[in-house]
Order: structure tokens, then sequence, then C-alpha cells
């Protein structure tokens, strides 16, 4: 059974949002284990780019000490700059991954992003699309498009 960690800056403070989720945890439950690790979003004391890069910085070492840990998962980055997967591509990547660990990482920034050091410690650049969602609203797509990729690897009809 694959272990899919979502390592997230920030809190589900939306109910919808956690009400979504949860119901697609739920789901992911009859393939594989979903777990979350949520590490606190650093405050930005002004609206300054430099504030922000210092979010963005601190955020970053905290993750980094996470992932550091995981020497045999693979790391996927939630950015802009990495490659748009399709829902197929998705699943591809679970089943690789089943082959080759027992465990994969989703790593969510938060409003301002992931640090250059942490793209640089994952495998895999995915990015949602050009547009930008919030962290909470990526956690809850990202979940849904994790069942369904293992939706289409069973062979069940949910993907169409």
């Amino acid at each position: 059974m694959l272990t899919i960690e979502l390592l997230c800056v920030g809190k589900m403070s939306q109910k919808w949002f956690s009400d979504g989720f949860d119901e697609y945890r739920k789901r992911i439950g009859a393939f594989d284990r979903l777990t979350v690790t949520e590490i606190s979003e650093y405050r930005v004391t002004d609206d300054s780019d430099s504030s922000r890069e210092e979010a963005v910085r601190r955020e970053g070492e905290v993750l980094l000490r996470h992932l550091k840990g995981q020497d045999r998962a693979v790391k996927v980055a939630l950015c802009v700059e990495g490659k748009i997967f399709s829902s197929e591509e998705l699943a591809e990547l679970l089943s690789e991954t089943k082959k080759e660990s027992s465990k994969i990482i989703f790593v969510i920034g938060g409003s301002g992003g992931l640090s250059d050091s942490v793209k640089k410690e994952c495998h895999v650049k995915l990015s949602m699309g050009r547009m930008t969602f919030t962290h909470q609203m990526a956690r809850m797509i990202l979940a849904e498009q994790l069942y369904r990729a293992e939706s289409i690897n069973s062979g069940m009809k949910y993907h169409k």
C-alpha cells in the first residue's frame, strides 16, 4: 500500500474545503494511505517583497527539515513552473512510485509558494495549471485528482 503524504503550509480553515477534502481522503483509503502534515504559515509583517521572501524562506526551512528524513520517498513540489500533468499521467506517476517506493510526498506551499531549495529537493515539479489557487483549494483539488488517478489505475469508471 502506498502512503501519500500531503506536506502543506497552512491549515484548512474553511469547513467546505475540509469537508470536500475529507470525502476524497475517505475514498483514497480504498487504495492508499493518505496523511497530511501541516506546518504553520509564516505571517508577514508588511506587504513588502522582502517580507514575503522571508516568509517563503522560513517556511522552506521547516519543509526541508521534514523532507530531509524522507530519502526513500518520491517528492513532488506543487509549483507554477512545474509540468502540467493529465489525470492519466498522475495515475502513471502513482503506479511507477509503487514500483520504486512505498511513499510519495506532495508539497504544497503557502501564499508565497515554495522556496527554490524545497523545489530542488523534490524529484518532480507539478503544476496545477496556469491559474492560481489558494493552498486550501489546491489541497482539495489534489485529493480529488489522486482519487481519480487511483480509480484509473484500478479500472474503475469514475474517470470518464
